[in-house]
């Protein structure tokens, strides 16, 4: 099983990104669960979002307390909320950063950073800061766990309040592009 936390803000899209890597995931054959958690329902309010993949069917329909992996769209949420608790050792990160890899503070467990300056590139496709589905293609490139391919096909199931199909497909694709990805070996708490 692997385990999958999304943070965002209220407003970002950070659920309906659970949503299409679910989708994308249940076409490439994994058995998915996506569970949302909102707090104070406001634009900008920190969001999590849960997402298992597996290979075989799954009962939990729980937070996520021990993820593999951390997707944060958004480069200010770190100094407000916990985004590593209980992140496993060796995990990664997938931060939307303008920082290289290496320039972003990570506690000593995380194994992999990929950093991907999503705000750039959501203002290149889009003309304003929208980084949910170019998040996806820096998951994609960073954990090898669903092909853009199956991503697009769940982007044609979706319906977007803020940009169409061909918009939302070069923001996937430039985000999978542009994603840096290093692995970290025995690098001491930033």
């Amino acid at each position: 099983m692997f385990e999958v936390r999304l943070h965002g803000r209220g407003g970002q899209g950070t659920v309906l990104a659970a949503g299409i890597l679910a989708k994308a995931l249940v076409a490439e054959g994994k058995h998915v669960v996506a569970v949302p958690q909102f707090g104070f329902e406001r634009r900008g309010a920190p969001v999590a979002a849960y997402l298992r993949a597996s290979e075989t069917p799954m009962r939990a329909m729980t937070n996520i307390y021990a993820p593999d992996c951390v997707v944060c769209i958004d480069s200010s949420l770190p100094r407000v909320v916990d985004i590593f608790a209980g992140l496993r050792a060796g995990g990664t990160l997938v931060q939307a950063s303008r920082l290289a890899p290496q320039d972003i503070a990570v506690p000593a467990s995380v194994g992999m950073v990929a950093a991907c300056d999503a705000v750039g590139i959501a203002r290149e496709v889009f003309g304003r800061p929208i980084t949910n589905t170019v998040m996806l293609g820096a998951f994609a490139r960073a954990t090898g766990l669903v092909s853009l391919e199956a991503l697009e096909r769940a982007l044609e199931q979706t319906s977007f309040r803020d940009g169409g199909l061909v918009q939302n497909r070069r923001a996937l694709a430039l985000g999978y592009e542009r994603t840096v990805v290093q692995s970290i070996s025995r690098r001491e708490a930033a």
